[in-house]
């Protein structure tokens, strides 16, 4: 209600206007979410689209179905937006994961354990083969994802990691519980952009928010 009334008139919920004193206005996206927030929210990325239509309704009932598992689109607006992408039918799929392997080792002696990820993709009809040492699994499944798509996509080189934060989801499952994981990365331009994973595997839940920032990343440098 709060934000279908601000889209009709915002002078019922603002004293003033935002923008007076070098603020903006943003409208936050949840499991309490209405067609308004959607549609106005898909505005400000340029989609059109009004708070009835079936893509509306789509992307409210996928918002709906994956906060109820743990997933929070507040502080990933870039996994809500190509979400927007796949409901519009404005997504185009870069790559498909065939599979990978986290191996974490430590053996007497050492002072920090050896991570080394591989990781099989699909780009087009080429299957690609990588590995790669990190400093823990993300960083290493960063790297081989990286020197998998360099060669298709050398936009990769452009976008860097920044922060990495996990939640547990569900604290009464003790170490069996869900962890939700967020993702911060940055175009060598100055952009920003969170993206979330959800699993009851961190490193499962760290890789869906990872290539979410990497498809995001990719495709914005290529619809410039």
């Amino acid at each position: 209600m709060h934000i279908d009334a601000i889209v009709k008139s915002a002078r019922t919920y603002e004293h003033i206007d935002p923008r007076s004193v070098g603020n903006t206005r943003r409208l936050l996206v949840s499991e309490l979410s209405g067609g308004a927030t959607i549609a106005q929210k898909a505005a400000d990325l340029g989609f059109d689209l009004s708070k009835k239509s079936p893509e509306t309704r789509a992307v409210l009932h996928e918002i709906t179905a994956r906060e109820h598992q743990g997933y929070a689109f507040e502080g990933a607006e870039a996994s809500f937006e190509l979400l927007l992408k796949k409901a519009t039918g404005r997504y185009r799929k870069l790559f498909d994961l065939v599979g990978f392997r986290v191996l974490v080792e430590k053996r007497a002696g050492d002072i920090e354990p050896i991570t080394e990820a591989t990781l099989r993709l699909r780009v087009g009809d080429e299957e690609l083969l990588t590995v790669a040492e990190g400093d823990g699994p993300v960083h290493a499944l960063d790297g081989a994802l990286r020197k998998a798509l360099c060669s298709f996509y050398p936009q990769v080189g452009e976008i860097r990691l920044t922060d990495f934060k996990v939640r547990v989801v569900n604290t009464e499952e003790g170490t069996a519980a869900k962890v939700r994981t967020i993702v911060e990365s940055t175009a060598s331009h100055g952009e920003t952009w969170s993206t979330v994973g959800v699993s009851t595997n961190m490193i499962e839940a760290s890789w869906q928010a990872l290539v979410d920032a990497v498809e995001y990343g990719l495709l914005k440098e290529k619809a410039k």
